[in-house]
Parts: C-alpha cells; structure tokens; sequence
C-alpha cells in the first residue's frame, strides 16, 4: 500500500470521465481544480465526473480547489514591448496611460505605500528586476537591474514588502462560494502572509472544507507558525516561492516547512515542477525522479502534479511515473530510516500514546493493519504524525470525512456504518480488513477508536485483534 499520496490536476487534457477514471486507478487520490483557469462549467462538470468515478471505483476520492489569488500586475503598453537596459531608471506610477521605455502604470496602490527604496520589484516571475530608488503616493522610481523586455499585463512580485491586501479578493470569494456548493474536500488559498489570511477564509468556509495555506511568499515563512496553527493543511508552493526568494533557499525552506507541518499532524503537500519536463516528454528526467523521492523520503504526505496532468501530452504516464517513484522509494529500506530519524515524540495525551502504542506493537508483532474509527478525521491525522509502519485504515460513517483524508499519508479511508459499540468497530475493522485486501493470515491487526463515540480528540481506547483471533473472525463472517 502506498503511504504517500498524489494530487493531479484535471484540464484540457484530463477533462473526460474516461481519462479522470484512468488516473484514479494510474494512482491520484486528489483531484485539483484550478480556479486561476477554466470556468465554473468547466469545473463543476469535472466535479461531477469524479464523483461518478468515485462511486464506480467504491473508495472516496478527494476534491481540492485552488484560489488564484489577488494578481498585481503592471498596465498595458504603448505598441511593441520595450526593451530595458540594465542601469536604466524606469518608473511605476499612478498614470492610467499606455507605457513606455521609462514608465508604466501600476494600479495597486497598496504596492506605493508598502515598499521602500532598496527594495525590489520582480515582474514577469521575476525575470525583469528592479531596484526602488525612492517612493511617492504617485511614482516608484526604480533602476533596472536585468536586461530584458516588458509587456503588457505581466506579474508584479515585491518580495521584501508585506501588502496589505487580503488573500481572497472578489473573484475568489465567488469561486470559493461555488466550490462549497459543490461540496469540494479542501480549499488551496493563494497570497497567504499571515494567520489572519487563513481566518478570514475560515469565517466563509465553516467547517464545510479544510483549508491548505500555501506557502508561496517570504512573509509566510516568517509567519509560518500561527499560520500552520490557522489552517489544516501546507502546500509548498515552490514555483511563486522561487519567485520571490533564490532558487537556492527554496529547499531548505521546503525541509522546514515539512517538518513543521509532519510535528503537529496537518498533511503537507509538495508542489510544482515536480515532473515538470513531462508536459511534452513520456519519461521524467533523473533529476526530477529525485526530486520526487527526496520529498517522499522526507515524509510529505502529497506530491502534486501541475501542468504535467492538467495540460500536458502525458497525463497518465505523470500519475503513473510519480506512482513508480513513490512506491520504489518507499520499499527502500533507508525510507523507513529516514522516516524515524525525522519523526516527532508523541505529544503528552491519550491520542499519541495510542499512536506510540500502535508503533510499539508493529515492532512486537507481525501487524498488517492499525484501523481507526473516527467520525471527525482527528484519529487518523494523529496516528499518521508518527509514521507508523503499519498499512492505516480509517473507517467512519461520513464520507466528506473520508475524502479529507485522502490527503493524509499512509491513511485508506472507506466510509462504513456508524458504531455504537466497541464490538461494532471490530466488527466494521474485520469486514474492511478483509474488503480492502488487508487481511494476511499469521499477522494482526490493532484497532483504534474513542469513547465516548463521536468525540473529537478523545482516541483513548486500543484493541489487539492477534493473528488467531483475526483469522477466527475472518472465518466467522466468511461463513
């Protein structure tokens, strides 16, 4: 079984029953809607097929929408595109006329009083830089510091400035609302500083997704504890992240930004460019095969496929390759190794002790399975903060519960009947061992769950079901 998950985003080149079918078997468990592209036809119409996947295939598949953002760029130009000369002076001012050699408008006023002479203005994912030089309620005076041409509407990044700009503009907040009509499992949001970015999403959102703050700006970083406390979930988002900081700082602060997340229990997604050359090539490069290893021997809980599912030549081939990657890596012995030199103590409550348990037990016995009754997710979220060996199964009578969890490393979640007792959950933990393929004879399996039932947080309650046993009960419900 898989531990670590793959997120696949559906396009034009994914965007027919058939094929969001072949990726589901090739190996995604979350399918993402990117709301910087496509309609909300478009969207709901892959909604809906992936639902009707779902139920086909008989296991939750999860839904994640990602917000674009607000977008800051420069205005429109004057004719052709104009070529900028290093130690030139160019300016950004308040002008609503077409551009030149020596001046744009900007329409973002909140970029004039943010930023500060020696800052810098990145524009077109950074590769025209500009230095500020001084700053008025007016004009940005700047001096060019890359060769190159500038257009019409291209991106403006200021890296070292923290913009008062909310993280939902209009366009979000009306594609956020038609998302949670949808019924969509998690909400990507875009543009995140800090933790009040993430509260302000959640006073929209309720409980109806979980959140994944991505982490695509410096600002975040410097925030990243009381955001990671706000939200649900991370996304390093490593492409606007390169943007706005050197390409050779982004893998430390992707090492970090895991870590932090895998010590409180919140699933952290790996994103961008991961396959990257298979948008138009059937094979991944060496690099990239390492790329993608490297995070799963770090112990991410998704790795995210971009362009290379949504519109690349090789959609299948992607899921398939990231799927070949993964489970090689994991059937390495160092994964394991790696896994517990990074792992985290269990906190001082009853859930991590039955998670430290469950480790315990997996070195003790033969065990195949740790199954967890859980009616809010918070179980099996916790017992995978410490990796265990052990295959999770997480059963519970809501589906939406079920789908969330398909993000979360090493967890199967099926949605089952509701329990009532302690014997119904063996008894639901017996028949799903054995529907999912997890049943081997000459092993055991725990079971974990918390009484009172239906009480978020309160796992307090654990169950050795040896070898013997288990094949007993096995037997009784075959007959």
């Amino acid at each position: 079984m898989r531990s670590t998950k793959i997120v696949a985003t559906l396009g034009p080149a994914s965007s027919t029953e058939a094929l969001i079918e072949t990726l589901a078997v090739s190996g995604a468990d979350v399918f993402r809607l990117n709301f910087s592209h496509g309609s909300h036809e478009d969207h709901a119409s892959r909604h809906a097929m992936i639902r009707n996947v779902e139920t086909r295939l008989g296991r939750p598949l999860g839904i994640l929408i990602d917000l674009q953002g607000p977008k800051l760029r420069v205005g429109k130009f004057a004719g052709q595109a104009p070529l900028l000369r290093r130690g030139n002076e160019f300016v950004f001012d308040t002008q609503e006329e077409p551009g030149s050699a020596t001046r744009v408008y900007l329409p973002h006023p909140e970029i004039f009083e943010a930023v500060s002479p020696g800052d810098r203005l990145l524009v077109d994912d950074g590769k025209m830089h500009f230095r500020v030089l001084s700053v008025s309620r007016e004009r940005i005076v700047t001096r060019v510091e890359t060769d190159g041409c500038i257009s019409d509407r291209k991106g403006v990044s200021v890296p070292e400035a923290r913009l008062s700009i909310p993280a939902l503009s209009d366009k979000d907040k009306a594609d956020l609302a038609f998302g949670l009509d949808l019924g969509v499992d998690w909400v990507a949001l875009s543009f995140v500083q800090c933790a009040q970015d993430v509260l302000e999403a959640r006073a929209l959102i309720g409980d109806r997704a979980a959140i994944v703050a991505k982490i695509e700006k410096p600002q975040a970083l410097d925030n990243i504890a009381e955001i990671l406390e706000a939200a649900d979930g991370l996304m390093v988002a490593r492409g606007d992240l390169g943007v706005e900081m050197a390409p050779e700082d982004v893998p430390a602060a992707q090492k970090r930004l895991v870590q932090l997340a895998r010590g409180t229990g919140k699933p952290v997604i790996v994103a961008t460019q991961m396959l990257e050359s298979m948008t138009t090539a059937s094979t991944p490069t060496r690099a990239e095969a390492s790329d993608v290893a490297t995070a799963v021997y770090d112990g991410v809980d998704a790795v995210m496929l971009s362009a290379e599912s949504a519109s690349g030549q090789f959609p299948v081939e992607a899921v398939q390759f990231m799927a070949r990657i993964i489970n090689k890596t994991e059937a390495d012995p160092l994964h394991r190794r790696s896994l517990a030199a990074s792992s985290n103590d269990p906190l001082a409550d009853g859930t991590d002790a039955i998670g430290a348990a469950i480790q315990a037990i997996a070195r003790t016995l033969p065990m195949q399975v740790a199954v967890t009754y859980t009616t809010s997710g918070s179980t099996p979220l916790r017992v995978a903060r410490l990796r265990p060996s052990a295959a999770i199964l997480s059963l519970g009578p809501r589906i939406e519960i079920a789908r969330r969890l398909c993000l979360v490393w090493g967890v199967m979640a099926r949605k089952s009947a509701t329990a009532e007792t302690t014997e119904d959950i063996v008894s639901l933990a017996v028949g799903a061992v054995q529907d999912n393929g997890l049943y081997t004879p000459g092993k055991a399996a725990v079971v974990a769950s918390g009484v009172p039932f239906g009480t978020p947080g309160s796992t307090n309650h654990l169950r050795i079901i040896l070898p013997a046993e288990l094949e007993s009960l096995v037997s009784q419900r075959q007959g």
